[in-house]
């Protein structure tokens, strides 16, 4: 055997994968079943409590129910202590509560005469109608449950063992009473004590029918671990949760007992009649009861039990496909082989780029690599050093293509520039020279020929694109690092008024460039102060102006002041076509014109924004507004 997986590579290889996989996959498996039984008892636990939670407020219903009734009419007994209204409001309480099985009062032997009136009153179910007695028949029935409230003298409940009597309408077996005081309200004294019956019986068939498990079950402990509803009725009243337990054997019970008669709220797992299971306990309010679900782990488990055949069966599945698998693998553990054939032939077709590695095996494929490898490692070594010249040689003729790409770029943007330039300084320049040209003519004439009013207008018009030829020189010159330079010194703690610098940028496009209305709005008060330079700030506003009059129809412009948090904002928009949605990083840039056909030398916006960056401040197009354009331009306080 030992020669055999020593000759044989793919028997080792077999071998080797078998090992490795069977000890995970069994670890999986076992991971699977421990999270599987946890997230089982969890979701145990929930159920359990949902429906817990359910039950209580099941049992609360009734239980209120009873308070209820017993509470809304306590003051009206005390406020009519006689013989008749005594019968009425025993009537009148069961009446009303379909749920109560009776309702009894009874008085102090002093509060009332006893030749004309009744010492006790009692009304209970006598099949669909009502029945009530009156008297010592009465008295003698419920006597025993007076005690405890005429002792405490406050609301309280009470569980006890009813008899079958003469009385066929009255609760037989286990009955909740409620008993209120009463207290005669003239005399100031205690009078006697108002009580309404609940069938356990009745609750008990209610809560049965609620179950988290097939064969889960409620019960109800007092504070001494009576059993007051327990599927085992020989249990209740007779005997308590302690009966008959031993610390030794029985220590989670007794446990159990001792946290449900505390009131205390929690879930236990216990060993309970024989078999393990999940208790979930919770007090009921306003008794001295608590309320229990008890869950077998043979329902909570019986999914988990399940899940262990069909987890086995696929373990024995696993198992086969494993060993299947190996064998597989190792077949194909032989293609190392075919892939070193073809390795060889393509350096045998002159091919020296092949790699080959050095390998770590001793069996026959690693020495034929190994052998491979030695060959082609001198080979590499010259192929490597001729590899790298050319790939540098490409580099750099790369970075020169790159290069002449950015010369010839720069070249048309000079010549863009110029031709631009020329454009621009032309159509001013002419209007200038022609008009002089008229005025000089008009001195010419001995007679006037051009109005005053006309003159007027020629000034005015000479006086703009001077002013535009002006702003244009000016623009170059901040643009020139010269000018970036001289703007970097200038002072940027100047005290500005933006309200009053808005209406002089107004007035100031008005006269110069265009009558078109421009709607103004300020959030600031009239004697508000910034710190900036009052020049860069005047001068960027009045650009965004301006741009917004030359690139729109040139109307609909608004100029608003906001104050936002900490900053002022200064915005402008328009109506116009606004700006694509690809050209909205190149306005920003020195030079660069989104259509070459309007005026202007793509100067106007970078400056705004490079003197607002001088400042402190930032300057973007809101790219949310699409009815035109919205530029902010933002100065910190």
């Amino acid at each position: 055997m030992n020669n055999f997986l020593k000759k044989s590579f793919s028997a080792k290889i077999s071998l080797s994968l078998l090992i490795l996989s069977l000890p995970l996959f069994l670890a999986s498996v076992g991971v699977l079943f421990v999270q599987t039984r946890r997230i089982v008892r969890d979701q145990s636990v929930e159920r359990a409590n949902g429906t817990l939670y359910t039950t209580m407020q099941l049992l609360k219903r009734y239980l209120i129910t009873a308070e209820t009734a017993t509470n809304s009419n306590s003051w009206l007994v005390e406020e009519s202590l006689n013989h008749d209204s005594l019968w009425a409001f025993s009537q009148r309480i069961v009446w009303m509560n379909p749920y109560l099985g009776g309702c009894s009062i009874s008085m102090e032997p002093d509060v009332m005469d006893a030749n004309t009136k009744p010492y006790s009153v009692y009304t209970g179910r006598n099949g669909k109608g009502l029945q009530t007695v009156v008297g010592k028949e009465c008295e003698r029935v419920d006597a025993i449950k007076y005690k405890i409230p005429r002792y405490l003298k406050k609301p309280c409940w009470e569980v006890y063992y009813n008899p079958t009597d003469t009385l066929t309408y009255t609760l037989d077996g286990m009955v909740a009473a409620y008993h209120k005081p009463l207290y005669d309200t003239a005399k100031k004294r205690f009078a006697g004590i108002i009580s309404t019956d609940l069938s356990m019986n009745l609750l008990s068939e209610k809560i049965s029918k609620i179950k988290p498990y097939p064969h889960s079950y409620f019960m109800i402990l007092d504070e001494d671990g009576r059993y007051l509803i327990h599927p085992d009725s020989t249990r209740l009243m007779n005997k308590t949760i302690f009966s008959g337990m031993s610390p030794d054997t029985d220590a989670d019970i007794i446990a159990l007992g001792h946290e449900m008669t505390q009131g205390a709220t929690g879930r236990m797992n216990i060993k309970i009649d024989g078999e393990n299971a999940l208790v979930c306990y919770q007090p009921v309010p306003g008794t001295t009861w608590t309320l229990a679900v008890v869950c077998p782990d043979r329902d909570i488990l019986k999914g988990y039990t399940q899940l262990t055949r069909i987890v086995t069966l696929l373990l024995l599945v696993g198992f086969f496909i494993t060993a299947l698998t190996c064998h597989r693998v190792a077949k194909r553990s032989m293609r190392p082989l075919k892939r070193m054939l073809k390795k060889v032939n393509e350096i045998t077709n002159g091919n020296l780029e092949v790699h080959i590695g050095k390998s770590n095996r001793t069996d026959i494929i690693g020495e034929l690599q190994n052998s491979y490898s030695k060959m082609l490692s001198s080979l590499n070594f010259y192929m490597g050093s001729v590899r790298y010249t050319t790939e540098q040689t490409e580099k750099r003729n790369k970075e020169l293509e790159k290069a002449t790409e950015k010369v010839q770029e720069a070249d048309r943007q000079k010549t863009k520039f110029i031709q631009s330039m020329t454009h621009q300084v032309r159509t001013p320049l002419n209007i200038i020279m022609g008009f002089a040209q008229v005025l000089n003519a008009e001195a010419n004439h001995k007679q006037p020929v051009i109005t005053p009013e006309e003159i007027r207008k020629i000034a005015n018009t000479m006086y703009k694109n001077s002013k535009y030829l002006n702003r244009m020189m000016l623009m170059l010159y901040d643009s020139s690092d010269t000018g970036k330079e001289a703007m970097k010194s200038t002072p940027i703690d100047e005290m500005v008024n933006p309200n009053e610098m808005c209406h002089n940028i107004i007035d100031f496009v008005h006269k110069t460039y265009s009558n078109e209305p421009i709607a103004f709005k300020s959030e600031l008060p009239a004697k508000f102060y910034i710190k900036a330079n009052e020049l860069k700030l005047k001068y960027s506003v009045a650009e965004m102006v301006l741009n917004a009059l030359r690139h729109s129809d040139g109307k609909n412009i608004l100029m608003e002041i906001r104050l936002v948090d900490e900053h002022v904002q200064f915005i402008v928009q328009d109506t116009g076509k606004g700006i694509a949605a690809n050209d909205q990083e190149r306005i920003f840039k020195f030079f660069d014109k989104v259509d070459d056909f309007t005026e202007g030398l793509g100067l106007g916006l970078p400056l705004i924004k490079m003197h607002t960056e001088q400042m402190g401040g930032k300057f973007w197009l809101d790219s949310n507004y699409t009815e035109g354009c919205r530029f902010i331009l933002e100065i910190a306080l």
